[in-house]
This record gives structure tokens, C-alpha cells and sequence, in this order.
């Protein structure tokens, strides 16, 4: 990796500058058999969070109170909403609604972003 590719990396203590370009991918890296999660904005109305998950790891069904966007980065993943499977390749989108019981499959390993919306539900 030559120092370009080092400059948009997040900083030392694990922010991520502001106003500062990067490489979204390359914000959170593999570990063997485990789920990775690295916070990128916490506020009182939401959180994005960028998370990777090892081969044959995902994520328990759940049920929050707000809305949530998944947007797969790396890999491939199973989203299933409400008992509705969608296969999720790089690039894909899914708006998970408040309040509908959901859970990621592993497909291989995979990164995704993870951003919740709290407006809105006061």
C-alpha cells in the first residue's frame, strides 16, 4: 500500500476525519471467526457503523425500533425482513423497517454499512 492509500485510511485513533475523502472498504478489516464493528458517527439521532464478518458468521434476528439501512461493501449476504429472504451482493441496498424482526446469514464473508435512523420516533 503506498502513502495515497494510507492518507484516506481513518486516523490513528480510529475517527474518521471529517470533510476528508476514503476508501469505504478498506474502514474496517477481516478477522478469523469473528464480527468486526467500528463505529463512524454516533449521534442521538442515529449511528453508522461499518461491520465485517468472517466466513460463517452473521447476525441473530433482532428487532429495532427504527429504521435501519444495510448496504453490503464486500462479499455477499442473506437479509431476511419480516420471514422475506433477499441474496445482498456488493454495492446492494436494503431499508430494513422499524420495528420488522430481521437477521443476516453469512453467504462467504462479507462487510456491510450499517446506518440507523432515529428522527422521526419521539
Amino acid at each position: 500500500m503506498d502513502t495515497k492509500e494510507l492518507e484516506k485510511l481513518p486516523s490513528k485513533d480510529g475517527a474518521i476525519d471529517k470533510g476528508d475523502a476514503h476508501i469505504i472498504v478498506e474502514l474496517i478489516e477481516y478477522e478469523h471467526d469473528s464480527v468486526v464493528s467500528k463505529s463512524i458517527m454516533k449521534k442521538a439521532t442515529g449511528s453508522i457503523n461499518a461491520l465485517s464478518f468472517a466466513s460463517g458468521e452473521g447476525l441473530n434476528e433482532r428487532t429495532s425500533p427504527y429504521d435501519t439501512y444495510v448496504q453490503l461493501i464486500d462479499g455477499s449476504a442473506i437479509i431476511e425482513i419480516d420471514g422475506k429472504a433477499s441474496t445482498l451482493q456488493t454495492g446492494d441496498g436494503i431499508l430494513i423497517p422499524a420495528d420488522k424482526p430481521s437477521h443476516i446469514k453469512p453467504n462467504g464473508r462479507f462487510k456491510l454499512i450499517l446506518t440507523v435512523i432515529k428522527s422521526g420516533y419521539e
